[in-house]
């Protein structure tokens, strides 16, 4: 879960538009009727493709320089950010339940006092993960 910058292929479509590929990435591409929306796309599937690969557990490939990738013709190079983080927080935001144990004293307390255990046990997971809110 990180924030990421990788180069993308923007190529001009002859009927209109523009085709998005990040070379780096196996199976990133996208495409608008637009740079806007190229560029809005693009973000959208490079997170997708970067949340994907981290839920797997798999490498995350090294990002090329612009420099490196080469074009032709009216294709250009842009840089295009994510953060899966933010992704994450958007789209994955369902409710899970999680069975804890606490002392008894310590669970009195709590319910004489109307702590929201879910509350405290998310901000104290977000500490804890160096999450900011």
């Amino acid at each position: 879960m990180a924030k990421y910058v990788y180069a993308a292929v923007f190529t001009p479509e002859d009927e209109g538009g523009f085709s998005v590929n990040f070379p780096d990435l196996e199976g990133c591409y996208t495409q608008g009727d637009t740079i806007a929306q190229a560029m809005d796309n693009a973000e959208d599937v490079l997170c997708l493709t970067l949340y994907d690969l981290e839920e797997k557990g798999a490498a995350i490939p090294a990002p090329s320089g612009v420099k490196a990738l080469k074009t032709q013709g009216s294709e250009f190079v842009s840089l295009v950010s994510c953060d899966t983080l933010e992704y994450r927080r958007y789209y994955d935001n369902k409710a899970v339940k999680k069975t804890l144990t606490i002392p008894n004293w310590l669970n009195v307390m709590s319910e004489k006092a109307n702590v929201n255990f879910s509350a405290v046990l998310q901000k104290a997971l977000m500490e804890e993960l160096h999450i900011e809110r």
